[in-house]
This record gives C-alpha cells, structure tokens and sequence, in this order.
C-alpha cells in the first residue's frame, strides 16, 4: 500500500496530496510523528521512498503518466514551473507563514519557531495577500486555469496554500471574484475532497470551508 507521512496543513504536503488526487493515485495518509522532518515523504508500492514536494512530483509523473501535471506547450509549462515555484517559495514567505504558521500550531505546519503568534505578523501577511490576489484574478480570467486550460501544478500549489488560508477564513473572496470563481473550479475536483475534510483539533474551520460555495 501506498504511503504519504504528511502534516495537515504544511502546504507541500498539500500540494502532493491534490497531485496524488489527480493522478488517481491511492494513498495511505500517516500523521509525521516529527512535524520538523523533511516532509512529505512518500512510499510507493514497490517500497521505493521519495521525500520532498519535486522528488514526489517527479516519482508520480513517471509511473503514472496519465493525467499529466505539467502542459506539453513549451511556453505554458515554463509558465506552471515559474507560478510553481513562486507559490511554494516567495508565496509561502511572504503570506502563508506570516498567517497560517502564526494560528495553527507546530504540529500542523512544520514551522521551525515556536513563539506566540504576533498579530503584526498576520497583518503584513494579510496586506500581501490582497496584493496577490489582485493579479492572481487576471490570470485566471485569460487561461481558464492559471497557466492554461487545463488544470497543473501552478492551480495545485497555490490551491495548497489558499485551502490553508481559508481554513482560517483569510481569504478575502468577496472582493476577488474572478479568484473565488477558479478557486471554486478546483474545489470542486474529485482531488480536493480529501482536503475539506481535514479538522485541526482544537480549531475547526471555518463555515464555508468545505462547502462548495461561498
């Protein structure tokens, strides 16, 4: 049986938890038992282990080619690999840790500081995230999804990290709509589900988390 150590709402684990949900690839979750190690960790059925989001991505791609995650246009793909890598590093600096990693514990993020949560922090975070937002809308409105037609991992990863935010309720989505509307294209996906269902203990989500509308 295929195997993911994850933590709830890390968004690398999240992101390979939609990316396993779209190639159709069944999967043991396990809570990590040290948040603080490199995670995810991955165990396919043959026993071979890949840890980290690229290692993960590139195990999955080449034993499960349907359902790719990246275009074939040469141009679109530079485009998924740049929003890729811009959700999961400048993104997650810049609002998801200076929000999410503030309210959810160690436990559930994987965040190397432990201190009380400053909520200067979560206003320079909030402040960036309507910054973003703001540009994320256009890009959605032109492609259908944000770097292309189709659904990859550009929409996986910065799906990841918004899906944490609004587990909180940070997301702003009245003032968004053509965000809410590709927000609301993805949570509607068979791989998305697994995710409405997570419940941090302590600190349920949201009323609209896991509603499919706003």
């Amino acid at each position: 049986m295929r195997r993911l150590t994850h933590i709830l709402l890390a968004p690398p684990c999240r992101v390979v938890r939609l990316a396993l949900g779209e190639k159709r690839i069944s999967c043991e979750l396990v809570a990590a038992d040290d948040p603080l190690s490199h995670l995810p960790m991955y165990v396919d059925d043959d026993g071979t282990v890949a840890t980290g989001v690229w290692a993960i991505v590139d195990r999955i791609e080449a034993t499960h080619p349907d359902h790719p995650l990246l275009p074939d246009d040469d141009a679109d793909r530079a485009e998924a690999l740049r929003l890729f890598d811009w959700a999961m590093t400048h993104f997650h600096e810049q609002v998801t840790k200076r929000i999410v990693f503030e309210k959810a514990a160690q436990a559930h993020t994987g965040h190397l500081v432990r201190r009380p949560p400053s909520m200067e922090t979560v206003r320079v975070g909030r402040e960036a995230l309507r910054t973003v937002l703001e540009g994320l809308g256009p890009l959605a409105d032109r492609r259908g999804f944000l770097a292309g037609r189709d659904v990859s991992l550009a929409d996986l990863a910065m799906a990841a990290h918004l899906s944490a935010l609004d587990y909180y309720g940070e997301i702003p989505w009245q003032d968004f709509q053509s965000v809410t509307e590709w927000y609301l294209r993805l949570k509607s996906r068979p791989s998305f589900r697994p995710l409405l269902s997570d419940r941090v203990p302590g600190q349920p989500p949201v009323s609209h988390y896991a509603e499919l509308d706003f």
